[in-house]
């Protein structure tokens, strides 16, 4: 099933070009965050461009249910009015955080060090996923958590009375575990301390910075020493949020294996510890050019026009880059297939415990529809056939994780028959409009429910 209803199958079929302009949403990990620290602001922070997928919609429910003023004005235009650092208010009811891992993650993380109970859940998937990586290290400042065997939701987390500042060094790459402990530690008095010796995406100590805390970043040889002050009052923005390069990738995926096609992504953010994925397709050889660099909000972003690139092939993916691209991978994947020779993906356990096992699910999708793929537990190897000459022509299973579904149904596009996914309910998550966006560039995508 998927995650908020009835299984919706889809099947994408080959088209002719693609062409036009690919408005797509807002980015996944600003806007959560920018309503979890527009609400621990004092006063109003407005927020344009919010990506109103589910995951977000989510998060923006839970900060309500914190004591904050949450308003949707339309068209992607909110407000939040905060309750400042340490202000959240014990919630009512359980916080349902749906599908989304990041928004799960980041409330735990920014209501541990608050002496409140809450319990949490989600969906089907989310509540098989382990979550004593965030609550192992918020277990420092003092916050306690009880849940299901495995330490998975539903899952009851009781607040530090009194915090202590944490020193903590992340064993894993992982924005989330390192913006869980950073959103602990306002809260805490003193400096916490998060250290990573392969760099995330940053956009929480870009926003904390923004919000008028005390944060700074050194780079030694343990990796990256990221200081927080704790214990701030953090004073409401005005936030434009970016496009989101993730739900980029798949019309850019799409114009690149689709002959004839030329896709331009207005206003992409290119954050460099979110544009991996961009690097690594240009390193195969895909026509995708940056027009009109420029900084919005403290971030990077360019216009991205992406072209059929008929000479693809398989390059080695350097495992350090893995966490700059980690969600991008199936549909990387989904490229590859259409490269001459190997694409080898080390460094990306990380897939493995993600919405679904990423690796598994597109392996045995890829191979279903004649392409060779091996892997093992932290890196996988896609054999690509050459444009034209993947066949296709299967159904794959989702397992609730939108990405897996639009990377089969973006592949349908460029394979000798369609592609079909058992449900791609999960999409409205973060692209709740990748229908007829997709569609209005051109492509075959249908739902197959009678």
């Amino acid at each position: 099933m998927s995650s908020h209803g009835d299984p919706i199958p889809m099947t994408s079929s080959a088209c002719g070009p693609l062409s036009g302009t690919a408005e797509v949403p807002g980015d996944k990990s600003i806007s959560h965050r920018s309503l979890i620290l527009g609400a621990m602001a004092v006063g109003e922070t407005t927020i344009t461009g919010l990506l109103e997928g589910q995951d977000v919609l989510d998060t923006g429910k839970a900060m309500q249910a914190f004591g904050a003023e949450v308003v949707n004005h339309g068209a992607g235009s909110w407000s939040v009015h905060g309750v400042g650092v340490g202000g959240f208010a014990e919630p009512d009811q359980v916080i349902d955080c749906g599908n989304s891992g990041t928004g799960v993650r980041l409330i735990m993380g920014a209501m541990a060090t608050s002496p409140i109970s809450v319990t949490f859940t989600g969906d089907a998937s989310l509540n098989g996923r382990p979550m004593a990586r965030v609550t192992d290290p918020l277990a420092l400042f003092g916050c306690q958590a009880v849940g299901r065997s495995g330490g998975r939701l539903p899952m009851t987390l009781v607040g530090a009375a009194d915090p202590v500042p944490v020193e903590y060094t992340v064993p894993v790459p992982s924005a989330q575990v390192k913006s869980a402990v950073l959103l602990a530690g306002l809260n805490a008095p003193g400096e916490t301390v998060v250290i990573e010796a392969e760099a995330t995406r940053d956009h929480t100590e870009r926003m904390l910075a923004g919000f008028g805390a005390e944060i700074s970043t050194e780079v030694t040889e343990a990796g990256r020493v990221i200081t927080l002050k704790g214990q701030p009052e953090l004073t409401p923005l005005h936030i434009e949020v970016p496009r989101d390069p993730s739900s980029a990738a798949f019309p850019v995926g799409a114009a690149i294996i689709v002959p004839g096609s030329d896709v331009l992504v207005p206003n992409i953010g290119l954050n460099p510890t979110r544009a991996g994925l961009f690097t690594t397709l240009r390193e195969m050889g895909a026509d995708l050019v940056y027009e009109n660099e420029r900084e919005e909000g403290g971030e990077p972003v360019a216009d991205l026009r992406a072209r059929f690139s008929p000479d693809l092939k398989g390059i080695e993916v350097p495992a350090e880059r893995a966490a700059s691209m980690i969600d991008e991978y199936p549909v990387l994947s989904v490229v590859a297939s259409f490269a001459k020779g190997e694409t080898h993906m080390p460094g990306v356990k990380e897939l493995r415990v993600k919405e679904s096992d990423r690796i598994d699910a597109m392996a045995t999708g890829l191979r279903a529809a004649g392409v060779t793929v091996e892997d093992g537990p932290d890196w996988w190897t896609v054999t690509g056939l050459g444009h034209g000459n993947v066949p296709g022509g299967v159904t794959c299973a989702s397992h609730l994780d939108h990405r897996i579904a639009m990377s089969f149904l973006v592949m349908g596009m460029g394979t000798q028959k369609p592609m079909s996914v058992d449900d791609g309910g999960p999409i409205a998550t973060s692209f709740p409009i990748f229908e007829p966006l997709m569609a209005g560039l051109g492509a075959q995508v249908r739902r197959d429910n009678k």
